[in-house]
C-alpha cells in the first residue's frame, strides 16, 4: 500500500502543490504488485482481464496491458481506450445486458475475442449484424446460474437478474443455437457471480461450479469450450474489520480446480475478470481543507473535494454507510486523534466523505488522503452535480509522475452545451457582455 504522505518516494504534497486538488493519485507499482501476485500464483495458462469499469483511465489501462492483461469492456468508449491502450483485439471480451447495434458492430469489424451474449434478443441480433457482414460471430453466453454464492456484497447471479440467460432456460428448451442462429459461433460460457469477495473458500467454490456448469452446458447444448471465463469479484478491505483476500489459501485451490479442468478441455482459453482488486489499492483521493468549523460541538472539515468525484468513498451500494480510511497527507499530526466530519464542497448533506474519522486537529490548508480510491471514483459518480466537473488524475510511473486526465474547467462543462438564437441574452446597457464560457463557475444559485 501507498505510504502515508509519499507515494514512490515522491510527497503527495508535492503533487498537490504540482497539480492542485481535488486530485486522484494512481501508484503504478501497486498495480504491477497486485498483478504480478496473481499472475505469478496461478497457473499460466488462465488468462488476466483487466474490467475497464472499475477504472477506465487509459494510462491505467496501458499500465496493465504492459503487464499482459487482457480487457472487459461493456461500451464503445471503453473498448476504443482499450485499444488505445494497446490491447489486440483478441485479447477483449464485450460483455452487458443492453448492447446497442452500434457497439455489436463495433466488436464484430474490430474481430474481438467474443461478444458475451446475455439474452436471446441479443443472439438475434448479432446473428443478423454477422449475417449482413457475411460472416460468424464468436459469442459466449452469460450464464445466470440457479447457484448463488454465500457471501458477497453484490450479487449477480442466482436470482431474477438483467444479466445473462438463465441456466433453467438453458437448459430445458437448449435454444438449438445453430439451427436458428446460423451466423453465431458460441465459443464458450460467462459466469459472473458477484463482488467484493473477501473468503477465499467462496472465490474456489464460486469457480469449480461455473466450471462444471460449463461442462454439463457444452455437452448439453451441442457447442464446443473454448472459452470460460469465470469471473472474477476479488474483493478488497475497505471498511473497519474487513480483511484482505488470502491469495495464498486461495491460489493453490485454484489451480487445482483450472488444473483438472485442463486436462479434460486442453484447448480451452481459461479467463479470470479483475477490475477493483487491482486499482483500488493503488489509487488515493487527494483533498485540500478550505475551512474548519465547529457545530454544535461537532467538528467539520470543509474541504475542496467530495462525493461528487468519489460517491464509492461512503459506501454507496451498502445498507450501512460506511467510509473510506483517510488520513492527514501533508505533515505529522500533533495531539490525539478527535473525530472528525469531512464534508465537501457541494450544497447538500450527502456531501460527507467521512463521518467522526479519527485524525489530528485539522485546519485550513491540510491535505487529506483517501485510500482505496483507484476503483470506482469519477465514473462512478455524479461529477457535473453543481458544475464542479471531473478532477485531474495522475500516474506515478517508475518514480515519475504523469498527468494522464486533465481537470475540467467551466469552459469545458459548457463547450457541449447550446444557447438558441431565442434565448440569448440581448445587452441591457447595464455593463459588458459575457459568453457563457467566461461567466465565473457559482455566480449564480
Amino acid at each position: 500500500m501507498t505510504d502515508d504522505r509519499y507515494v514512490q518516494g515522491i510527497p503527495f504534497s508535492q503533487l498537490a502543490e504540482r497539480f492542485g486538488t481535488p486530485l486522484f493519485v494512481y501508484d503504478g507499482a501497486v498495480l504491477a504488485d497486485r498483478y504480478g501476485r496473481l499472475r505469478d500464483g496461478l497457473d499460466p495458462p488462465v488468462d488476466l482481464f483487466y474490467s475497464l469499469k472499475a477504472n477506465p483511465n487509459v494510462a491505467v489501462c496501458a499500465a496493465l496491458r504492459g503487464l499482459g492483461a487482457g480487457a472487459e469492456v461493456s461500451s464503445l468508449a471503453e473498448l476504443e481506450t482499450a485499444f488505445r491502450a494497446g490491447v489486440p483485439a483478441a485479447d477483449i471480451i464485450f460483455p452487458g445486458p443492453g448492447k446497442s447495434p452500434a457497439e455489436l458492430a463495433a466488436c464484430l469489424d474490430a474481430g474481438i475475442h467474443a461478444i458475451v451474449c446475455e439474452s436471446v434478443g441479443e443472439l438475434a441480433l448479432v446473428n443478423q449484424l454477422a449475417r449482413a457482414r457475411g460472416t460468424r460471430a464468436r459469442v459466449a453466453i452469460r450464464v445466470n446460474p440457479e447457484f448463488s454464492l454465500r457471501s458477497t456484497t453484490l450479487a449477480m447471479g442466482g436470482k431474477p437478474r438483467q444479466f445473462g440467460i438463465d441456466e433453467t432456460q438453458l437448459r430445458r428448451e437448449g435454444l438449438d443455437l445453430a439451427g436458428r442462429f446460423p451466423h453465431v459461433e458460441v465459443i464458450g460460457v460467462h459466469v459472473y457471480m458477484g463482488t467484493r469477495i473477501l473468503d477465499a473458500n467462496v472465490v474456489v467454490e464460486n469457480t469449480v461450479r461455473i466450471l462444471d456448469l460449463a461442462r454439463d452446458l457444452s455437452a448439453r447444448l451441442g457447442f464446443p469450450l473454448r472459452l470460460v471465463d469465470v469471473g472474477g469479484g476479488l474483493g478488497v478491505p475497505y471498511f473497519e474489520g474487513e480483511r484482505e483476500l488470502d491469495t495464498d489459501a486461495m491460489l493453490p485451490r485454484l489451480n487445482e480446480a483450472f488444473g483438472g479442468f485442463r486436462t479434460e478441455h486442453p484447448g480451452t482459453r481459461l479467463v479470470m475478470e479483475l477490475g477493483r482488486y487491482l486499482t483500488a489499492p493503488a489509487g488515493t483521493y487527494l483533498i485540500g481543507v478550505r475551512y474548519t468549523k465547529t457545530s454544535q460541538g461537532e467538528r467539520f472539515a470543509v474541504a475542496d473535494g467530495g462525493t461528487h468525484h468519489h460517491l464509492a468513498a461512503v459506501g454507496i451500494g451498502s445498507f450501512v454507510k460506511r467510509d473510506f480510511p483517510m488520513f492527514l497527507a501533508n505533515r505529522d499530526g500533533m495531539g490525539e486523534p478527535s473525530p472528525w466530519t469531512i464534508a465537501g464542497p457541494l450544497c447538500t448533506p450527502n456531501d460527507t466523505l467521512g463521518r467522526h474519522v479519527a485524525l489530528p486537529a485539522l485546519r485550513p490548508g491540510d491535505l487529506l488522503g483517501v485510500r482505496y480510491s483507484g476503483a470506482y471514483g469519477p465514473t462512478a459518480s455524479p461529477g457535473l452535480f453543481l458544475g464542479h466537473g471531473y478532477p485531474a488524475e495522475v500516474l506515478v510511473h517508475s518514480g515519475v509522475p504523469y498527468l494522464v486526465r486533465e481537470r475540467d474547467e467551466p469552459a469545458d462543462l459548457l463547450a457541449r452545451q447550446h444557447l438558441p438564437d431565442p434565448l440569448a441574452p440581448v445587452p441591457t446597457g447595464a455593463g459588458p457582455t459575457r459568453s457563457p464560457s467566461t461567466v465565473p463557475e457559482m455566480e449564480a444559485r
